[in-house]
């Protein structure tokens, strides 16, 4: 591979820059992306546009970037079915009747926001969405900011799915250590759950801020602009279905263990069931196993939505279409992100970052360098498991020759990569959950930002302070 060295990061930071002072997200990436292939083929333009072309398409090579695509479109339709059948509406009447109707209903939508966020952990994504959906007509018939909604479903989605191991999240992170054959992946997985001190910082920041109802920074400033008074024909519950809405989600959540299972099995079995499973799992394609679990989803949601006269065949297609499309920018996004993620390995921005900082590095100052780091690469590239690839590879060395502590050392790599990914524009989480809230993507990331900033830096203390006190 070339060394590019420091060229390695204009791609990225220049994605971020345009991101946030043009507000064109599509532009920045694809400008960013143009730049990096314009430095790859040495100055030529011309060659630099046609491998830019090149690159998008070559994103539909990977199986993984191609399920994930067509799961963002599918869980379109999804939402739209839901919407239409009327389970969106039925699902927010249950919640009002549970939650609006007490001392304080803004503070109990807000908690029971990030307790959703929270218990949808099998895949961020879908959590996100879930919430996105739920909630935001909630929010708007109490005033309630988006940006608030917003923060609640992207802060609450990615710390739960790296503190539970059973899910894609688990099965590619101990995809990732089954590399090193002396290690065990599932081990070192849940040894580092206490040790990451980022995920778990923000889950109870999260709900400090929602039974508080405190809001710092521009989220303030967002919250104040949004009128107090809740008129007669706001407080009107309506009316639907919940099931429509709760059996879809949760056949899509609770059938995604099974399908990581079940990419993941390996025939003929023999030895012990409960390593077997937790092998497939480690083992199991999660691109495959969210893309089948919307697919069963999408079959549950039709049988319901069919037996209860709610849709037709016709009005099927033509709503899933309809949702798909609401979901077309998103996919767009994706794409241009997946192709900046894979511009970035070919030129090294990772390897460049980890390797600069790494000549400097002490066992005692180890972890807090590695969170430092892993979230200046998730920030530059937009994406945690990006970063965790590449992480990963560099911290299992680590430990083995300067003698660091695993589990410290792994959860700083993890819980960095997620900050980086919170803070960064160009992610597709943040990108998620504004479309999610209908929030303006750039006002999600700068009301967003100073919590992350806030729990990360108290996280990089405590790496600091464990670096010393377990080396």
């Amino acid at each position: 591979m070339t060394d590019y060295g420091f060229l390695s990061l204009i791609p990225p930071i220049l994605a971020i820059f345009l991101a946030i002072r043009t507000k064109q997200v599509i532009f920045s990436l694809l400008l960013g992306i143009t730049i990096g292939w314009i430095i790859i083929s040495e100055g030529n333009l011309f060659l630099g546009l046609i491998a830019t072309v090149e690159a998008i398409i070559d994103v539909f090579r990977s199986l993984g970037n191609t399920r994930t695509v067509v799961f963002t479109l599918l869980i379109g339709a999804l939402i739209q079915l839901i919407k239409f059948s009327g389970g969106v509406d039925g699902f927010i009447g249950l919640i009002q009747k549970k939650l609006v109707q007490t001392k304080n209903p803004k503070r109990n939508i807000q908690l029971a926001a990030g307790l959703t966020g929270f218990l949808i952990f099998i895949e961020s994504n879908i959590s996100i969405l879930a919430v996105g959906t739920a909630f935001k007509p909630l929010f708007d018939k109490y005033n309630m900011a988006k940006e608030k909604l917003a923060y609640l479903a992207d802060s609450s989605s990615a710390p739960a799915c790296i503190l539970f191991p059973l899910n894609a999240w688990g099965a590619y992170i101990m995809g990732l250590l089954m590399a090193y054959e002396h290690l065990d992946p599932f081990k070192m997985l849940v040894y580092s759950i206490p040790f990451n001190f980022y995920p778990i910082l923000t889950l109870f920041f999260l709900f400090y801020l929602a039974y508080t109802g405190k809001s710092y920074g521009p989220m303030r400033s967002f919250e104040s602009h949004i009128k107090e008074d809740i008129t007669e024909e706001k407080a009107v519950i309506p009316s639907g279905n919940p099931h429509l809405m709760i059996w879809p989600l949760a056949a899509m959540v609770l059938s995604m263990p099974f399908f990581l299972v079940y990419t993941g099995w390996k025939d003929p079995f023999t030895g012990d069931l409960s390593a077997a499973i937790w092998n497939s799992i480690g083992n199991g394609s999660g691109s495959s196993a969210v893309t089948y679990a919307i697919v069963f989803a999408l079959f549950i949601a039709a049988l319901m939505m069919g037996m209860q006269k709610k849709i037709t065949l016709a009005s099927f297609f033509n709503e899933s279409i309809k949702g798909m499309n609401d979901m077309l920018v998103m996919a767009i996004l994706m794409v241009l992100a997946f192709a900046l993620g894979a511009l970035c390995k070919e030129l090294g921005t990772g390897i460049y970052v980890a390797q600069v900082t790494s000549n400097w590095l002490s066992p005692g100052m180890a972890p807090f360098v590695l969170f430092i780091t892993s979230c200046f690469v998730a920030f530059s590239t937009g994406t945690s498991w990006g970063t965790f690839a590449i992480m990963i590879s560099i911290v299992v060395p680590l430990i083995e020759t300067m003698g660091l502590h695993p589990y410290l050392s792994l959860a700083a790599v993890l819980g960095g990569g997620v900050f980086g990914d919170h803070c960064s524009p160009i992610s597709d989480t943040t990108l998620i959950a504004s479309v999610a809230t209908k929030s303006n993507h750039i006002d999600h990331i700068k009301t967003q930002l100073p919590y992350a900033l806030f729990t990360g830096s108290l996280a990089g203390f405590l790496y600091l302070v464990a670096g010393f006190v377990f080396t």
